[in-house]
């Protein structure tokens, strides 16, 4: 388990939090592996009826460590170890989609990457009035991952998924809870204690009624698996490309 992955299970909830706010809790692989462990641990565990994720401090998660991703193998990129494993980046990737508990998300300030990406895959999102989110993909020169090229377009439009994407601009909780991406704005001090009241009272109603009635509301799940799967690779490619290093690298150049 990464030292910046804090996880509590209490009451029927395994509660992950991201604890990096020095880098503002950007992923590295520890990070993704001690989520991926989370993840797995409240399909497995029948005791766990909910998953609840949230950030620290300020900031919920602003996306991948760059320096940590680009020092990736290609193979990583793909989402393969060295073994043809799953890498711990895929094992949340596949666990988010495939979890068939709730998940509820609290979101106390900024959402980059995959840090709003993974949003999608929550059922009940909560998120203070500081929250700004953010889906920079085009910008860092690769494109969006974890289904969202088939998520937000079914949520909000082709329109303003292209919108969102395309352009990759920053927007406000407010737009957020409009657009359909957040469910209610709670301030920052009744943020947990609401989404966690939330996730302990979804553990307490029947289990596999929630898990049919969830189902039932995702999108195909073969046809978003299939998406990931198309966009991990693409997303390799783009890596890969001199265009992507470049400016990855202008990102990681120390400032003066």
């Amino acid at each position: 388990m990464s030292e910046h992955i804090r996880t509590e299970i209490a009451d029927g909830v395994c509660t992950v939090a991201f604890t990096r706010p020095e880098k503002k809790n950007a992923l590295t692989r520890e990070m993704y592996a001690g989520l991926a462990e989370a993840i797995e641990r409240t399909e497995a565990d029948p005791a766990i009826r909910c998953l609840l994720i949230t950030g620290s401090a300020d900031v919920f998660c602003a996306g991948n460590d760059i320096a940590d991703f680009r020092a990736r193998p290609d193979a990583d990129s793909r989402g393969l170890a060295a073994d043809a494993g799953p890498r711990p980046s895929k094992r949340v990737y596949q666990g988010l989609a495939r979890l068939d508990k709730p998940v509820v998300a609290a979101v106390p300030g900024l959402a980059i990457g995959i840090g709003f990406t993974m949003l999608l895959h929550a059922d009940l999102v909560y998120a203070a009035p500081e929250a700004r989110f953010r889906m920079p993909f085009v910008d860092l020169g690769v494109v969006p991952e974890l289904g969202s090229s088939l998520l937000v377009p079914w949520i909000v439009g082709r329109h303003r998924a292209a919108e969102l994407m395309l352009l990759g601009d920053f927007f406000d909780a407010a737009t957020a809870e409009r657009l359909g991406f957040v469910n209610r704005v709670i301030a920052r001090e009744e943020l947990l204690p609401n989404a966690t009241a939330t996730a302990r009272a979804l553990a307490r109603k029947p289990i596999e009624s929630l898990r049919a009635t969830k189902r039932l509301l995702r999108p195909d799940q073969p046809r978003l698996l299939a998406r990931m799967e198309e966009e991990l690779e693409i997303f390799a490619e783009r890596l890969a490309s001199a265009e992507t290093q470049a400016i990855m690298a202008k990102v990681l150049k120390p400032k003066a």
